[in-house]
């Protein structure tokens, strides 16, 4: 059922570091080891032991880089699965990403898989670090795949080869931000035996609903760049943009590019954030139904890669590895199993608000309904209908509904949408909901996520590059593809089963729920919330320079608002009474 396509073989260019040579053999990198001058060097003698072939259990074999202590004692090993090259930590690519979000290349040692741990730090506290090249990249063979329960299973026949290696304690855990997240997920659901723990730093957990179709429209964007510039190989890898295209609704294959979340049992420390529009939902939605025991949720501020690698973080995933890997009785299970932020947007954001659980146990679900004669946001229902409208490719081609807070108002927990919608002159409508925060005087706040706040940073996320500046919760639907799955949604998450078209008839009003992105934000009094609802996408692409999706709207689209059609904004109030 995948397609595929032929990869590009792997070759030097700007995603070609010093390391990226098929060269096995093992050696020692000497205390004070510097691979290039601007990285970081090693505090300690490491073994590294390069590109080690490895048996899957169908007969692949694949090649790995372990960096380990130097010494007979024996370690525990964390894993980083991804189809980014294990060499690449010095590429002119990674080297870019970092200058793009204003990190010091010196802050790691180049030794590191993109987006994962350290070897420098993690050797030096007793631990091996194990980055692979997986199934069909570089020199390992077989046919890549996205995301996949396949990875999964190559991912435990990997844990299981470490395990008992003479060198490895037995404990195995994982790390790693974005597509090192995903993996996780896919691999704990096969419980491999000696998976010890996991540590998901942001990632997608449903391929159809976070990536390829996010609110069923073909935004493939950043998919095309995942398939065109990251599995290098010699042999081939799947075409997702193709399976977009000839699977445009939810089915088997899509099915299997969802882990099994209530397999997933093994200690995790999960981290998530409010901004990350591709991976964001899918970080919640796995926290939230994994089965593990013994779960931990921290929610930042700010973006995965200056979070991942900040030194306090690096320090308390160190805690929770010690605890689970090492046996240390360290305290860390007196750590709040939820620990959430509250941005403010200027200035003053609370970090590591402790909880029990997400949404926090004060939080409210309280609708908030929309008027459309007026244009505001009140909690009680306007009595008389009206609607508001806007025609596609005017200006403005938005419908807005504002509240103004009178008191000190704290929101956390899930967002949603309810509307009563109309398409006049179409049979379908791709809907695009926003919560903005406003100050007193109506001006849009945002807040950008990573350190480079110049002027480059300004222009690229005008209009896209969403990862990096916060702009608000966001969500989206195409009205077709309205049909809840009663089984995923909950009252505050609606979940849509994307497996059925139902087009809308001349004068048809329906009813949509649509789920926006976690959040945690305050207001302060005199400060406003701003709904607002498009037929176009009012953050634009989530990565710089990714094509912007053209939604297929015509005609004209009106939100029905008060009466027998109460359109309302579902907002999780913490604790303050609000207008």
């Amino acid at each position: 059922m995948l397609i595929f396509s032929k990869s590009h073989p792997l070759e030097p260019g700007d995603r070609y570091g010093i390391l990226s040579d098929f060269d096995p053999g093992t050696r020692t990198l000497p205390a004070g080891f510097q691979i290039a001058p601007q990285f970081r060097p090693t505090p300690v003698d490491i073994v590294f032991d390069k590109d080690v072939p490895v048996t899957l259990r169908d007969g692949v074999t694949i090649h790995v880089d372990v960096f380990r202590p130097a010494g007979a004692e024996k370690v525990p090993v964390i894993v980083a699965w991804s189809p980014y090259g294990k060499g690449q930590g010095t590429s002119a690519s990674v080297m870019g990403v970092f200058g793009l979000v204003g990190l010091d290349n010196a802050i790691v040692s180049g030794l590191e898989k993109f987006e994962g741990p350290d070897p420098a730090y993690w050797c030096a506290q007793g631990y091996a670090i194990c980055n692979p090249d997986i199934r069909g990249v570089a020199h390992s063979e077989g046919d890549s795949v996205l995301w996949d329960r396949q990875e999964g299973r190559d991912c435990h026949d990997l844990i299981e080869w470490l395990a008992v290696q003479e060198w490895c304690t037995g404990k195995v855990a994982m790390s790693g931000t974005s597509y090192l997240a995903v993996s996780q997920w896919f691999t704990a659901a096969e419980q491999p035996p000696h998976l010890a723990a996991i540590n998901p730093w942001e990632g997608v957990s449903d391929v159809y609903r976070d990536l390829v179709l996010r609110g069923g429209m073909p935004d493939t964007g950043f998919a095309r760049q995942l398939r065109d510039y990251s599995f290098w190989g010699n042999s081939r890898k799947e075409d997702i943009i193709a399976e977009a295209e000839q699977h445009p609704l939810m089915d088997e294959l899509w099915e299997g590019k969802i882990p099994d979340f209530d397999q997933i049992r093994v200690p995790a420390y999960v981290v998530a954030s409010y901004s990350n529009t591709l991976h964001t939902a899918g970080t919640f939605r796995a926290w939230r139904r994994m089965a593990s025991e013994h779960k931990w949720l921290r929610v930042h501020n700010t973006q995965e890669w200056p979070d991942y690698y900040d030194e306090d973080n690096v320090e308390d995933l160190r805690r929770f590895f010690d605890h689970f890997l090492k046996g240390e009785d360290n305290g860390w299970e007196q750590t709040p199993r939820v620990r959430y932020s509250i941005l403010d947007l200027q200035g003053g954001d609370q970090v590591n608000v402790p909880a029990d659980e997400f949404p926090p146990a004060r939080a409210v679900s309280t609708k908030y309904y929309l008027d459309g004669r007026t244009r505001t946001l009140a909690t009680s229902v306007p009595e008389q209908e009206h609607s508001a409208a806007y025609d596609i490719g005017a200006n403005p081609d938005a419908v807005s509904f504002v509240v103004r807070f009178d008191q000190e108002t704290v929101l956390a927990g899930y967002p949603k949408a309810h509307l009563w919608v109309e398409a006049r002159g179409a049979d379908d409508m791709d809907l695009f909901v926003l919560v903005q925060k406003l100050d007193a005087y109506g001006t849009p706040l945002q807040q950008f996520t990573v350190p480079n706040q110049g002027a480059p940073a300004q222009d690229l996320t005008e209009r896209g590059a969403s990862i990096l500046r916060y702009k608000g919760s966001d969500g989206r639907l195409r009205v077709s593809l309205r049909h809840l799955d009663e089984k995923l949604s909950t009252g505050d998450v609606p979940a849509h089963s994307f497996d059925r078209v139902e087009k809308l008839s001349p004068g048809e009003i329906v009813d949509v729920e649509i789920d926006l992105l976690p959040v945690g934000l305050a207001f302060h009094p005199g400060e406003q919330l701003r709904l607002i609802v498009s037929g176009r996408s009012l953050l634009g692409p989530m990565m710089p320079r990714l094509v912007e999706y053209v939604p297929a709207n015509s005609g004209r689209h009106v939100v029905h608002t008060g009466g027998a059609h109460a359109s309302y904004l579902q907002l999780p109030v913490v604790g303050a009474r609000t207008t």
